[in-house]
């Protein structure tokens, strides 16, 4: 087989370093990663990132050099190569500040209108698409109605939707989608509710279990029906990957909810819980599951340098793969220089960070992403893999094209001298310390 190595790593300065090297017909049993291609598991749907007002803030005000780096960086052959994405239904802590797309107390939403986001966040989005190979599916969600909705009446701080308001925010979904897909962005599937446990300090909104489930069954899935929607993927949960089961268990409790659920969202706040994954790939096999945000927290990850901020993302990614996942979105695609904006000083960083000079940096964790978004491609299908060792992190996948892409993590301080195994094709590699290593093998 004739074989890419691509490298990035920390001791040579070498991102996505490509070489070209030829498969031995050896035999080789110490030190081998095994890769078993007639043993396939999930589809794989995409990567991509989240187009929040505080990315489009920030991309809006680059020198056009700057926006170029961005959308190249991420949507072209050049670059991560997204081919899905993630937007907020209004305001989210990434954003200026609250907003919805009525005027307060509008329950017919007569006032429906999304030039808000005609502004600098669909800019965007469209130079997204220019820059893409192909079509882009876009995840859309919201972080809480309209505050008139709520029990609270606020839309941070949690609270919940009153019975009153279920039909009319199930309208607005539908208003949103229809309005963006008039534009050109094809949203293809929808979260009923971002982190729905999580009463936090910017816009949220608490549903139970039972209060999720009879909400898509009742109102979303309908509403959708009636609107000619029927396309659109309807996902729950959209939180922390250690709740996953047990919601989605609970949720199906809901008379006439599983068959109107195509999936399940997660996020990465509270560990790895690679298992929860696999738990309901066994017991819930026909439900895609997304891995729709993570990011490194300034609250929590302050100290951590770009090797460390680099190597979580390349860990979850690659154990939310091997567990089950079938698409990996990242959060916000762009941010300022200190983290921002964000209406309640909720600070994080991104993989790529506008410099304040009208430029952009791209960090380390933009590399290590790419060894995933660029050469596990739309359609592939994991493949099972065993390794020697639980020092080198490895996940494997067939493309639709015939090809095996491996992608292999060294976090560690040791060198890794292996061979990489496909039946009696063997291919010799060395993972450094502290470095990423993608194999694609083509018969």
């Amino acid at each position: 087989m004739q074989a890419s190595i691509i490298t990035t790593s920390l001791d040579s300065g070498k991102r996505w370093e490509e070489a070209s090297a030829q498969t031995l017909n050896i035999e080789e049993y110490m030190h081998v990663i095994n890769l078993f291609p007639d043993i396939r598991e999930q589809e794989i749907h995409g990567f991509g990132g989240a187009v929040t007002e505080a990315a489009a803030h920030c991309y809006a005000a680059l020198s056009e050099a700057g926006q170029n780096t961005v959308t190249e960086g991420y949507y072209s052959e050049r670059g991560l190569r997204y081919n899905m994405g993630r937007i907020p239904i209004h305001s989210c802590d990434f954003s200026l500040g609250n907003y919805t797309y009525i005027e307060e107390g509008d329950k017919e939403l007569k006032t429906f209108n999304i030039s808000h986001d005609e502004k600098e966040i669909l800019p965007l989005l469209h130079q997204a698409l220019r820059q893409a190979a192909g079509q882009i599916d876009w995840l859309c969600a919201p972080w809480s109605p309209p505050a008139f909705m709520k029990s609270n009446r606020d839309m941070n701080h949690g609270g919940s939707l009153l019975e009153e308001y279920k039909e009319s925010w199930a309208a607005y979904f539908v208003r949103f989608i229809k309005e963006y897909r008039k534009r050109g962005i094809f949203i293809r599937y929808v979260n009923v509710q971002n982190e729905p446990q999580a009463v936090q300090t910017w816009d949220s909104c608490i549903y139970s279990a039972r209060e999720e489930g009879d909400f898509v069954a009742r109102f979303l899935a309908p509403a959708f029906k009636r609107a000619g929607l029927d396309d659109i993927g309807i996902f729950i949960w959209d939180h922390n990957k250690e709740g996953l089961y047990h919601r989605i268990r609970d949720t199906f409790q809901v008379e006439g909810c599983r068959e109107q659920v195509a999936g399940a969202s997660v996020h990465w706040y509270t560990g790895d819980h690679f298992d929860a994954i696999r738990a309901v790939r066994k017991v819930y096999p026909e439900l895609k599951i997304f891995f729709t945000e993570g990011c490194v927290e300034y609250s929590r990850f302050a100290d951590s340098g770009e090797v460390q901020k680099a190597e979580m993302y390349a860990h979850d990614i690659l154990g939310n793969l091997k567990a089950g996942c079938n698409a990996i979105l990242d959060w916000n695609l762009l941010l300022d220089e200190n983290g921002g904006p964000n209406h309640v000083g909720n600070f994080c960083a991104a993989p790529m960070m506008a410099d304040g000079k009208g430029g952009v940096e791209k960090h380390l964790s933009y590399y290590y992403i790419g060894h995933f978004s660029r050469y596990i491609l739309k359609g592939a299908r994991q493949i099972l893999t065993s390794s020697y060792t639980d020092r080198i992190e490895t996940v494997a996948f067939v493309n639709p094209d015939g090809s095996r892409t491996a992608v292999m993590l060294n976090r560690t301080d040791i060198p890794a001298e292996l061979v990489l195994r496909e039946e009696t094709a063997c291919l010799p590699l060395r993972i450094a310390p502290h470095s990423i290593v993608t194999a694609v093998l083509r018969p």
